[in-house]
């Protein structure tokens, strides 16, 4: 599995290009790489570089996390890593960040995600259409979470999504 990811999309030597295998034993694999290299967001704030390729790295953090830590069901993990990579795409787009925070928190009934930026630029959730390519990562937030906002900060801000957990 090693080095599967500098692969993805990379020309074969006839010209196609090797697919991905997707599994989810191989997700868990690169999930569990990912809490050994990055650590755990749930006992602290995790930085990650401001790069496209955070988005995969927060992705599996949470996975892995919602899943396996918190044992918490398959769809609610599936709407919490469609939500922070969002959440992560924004920082990484919007911002101008060199590194944004990524922090993971449960308490009775509920889990909260949190992306901390230095920026104090607000987010803001705009109409979509079906024919938008972009610009759908807060509309998927205010859809799929339970509640969202913004807390700005002294320097930046912090945008989160709290789920329920008791009733998914």
């Amino acid at each position: 599995m090693a080095g599967l990811e500098e692969d993805i999309g990379q020309p074969r030597g006839d010209g196609r290009a090797i697919a991905a295998r997707w599994s989810p034993a191989v997700e868990d694999e690169r999930g569990l790489k990912a809490l050994e290299l990055f650590g755990n967001p749930t006992d602290a704030e995790v930085p990650l570089p401001s790069r496209p390729e955070s988005a995969a790295t927060a992705r599996r953090l949470a996975q892995v996390v919602v899943l396996r830590h918190w044992k918490l069901s398959p769809k609610l993990t599936e709407d919490t890593v469609l939500l922070v990579s969002e959440l992560v795409g924004n920082a990484v787009r919007h911002t101008g960040a060199r590194v944004f925070g990524l922090r993971m928190k449960r308490r009775r009934g509920w889990i909260r995600v949190e992306v901390r930026d230095p920026s104090r630029g607000l987010p803001c959730l705009m109409p979509v259409a079906v024919t938008d390519v972009s610009g759908r990562g807060l509309f998927l937030i205010d859809k799929l979470a339970d509640r969202w906002g913004v807390d700005l900060l002294p320097r930046g801000k912090t945008t989160w999504f709290e789920m329920r957990v008791g009733d998914r």
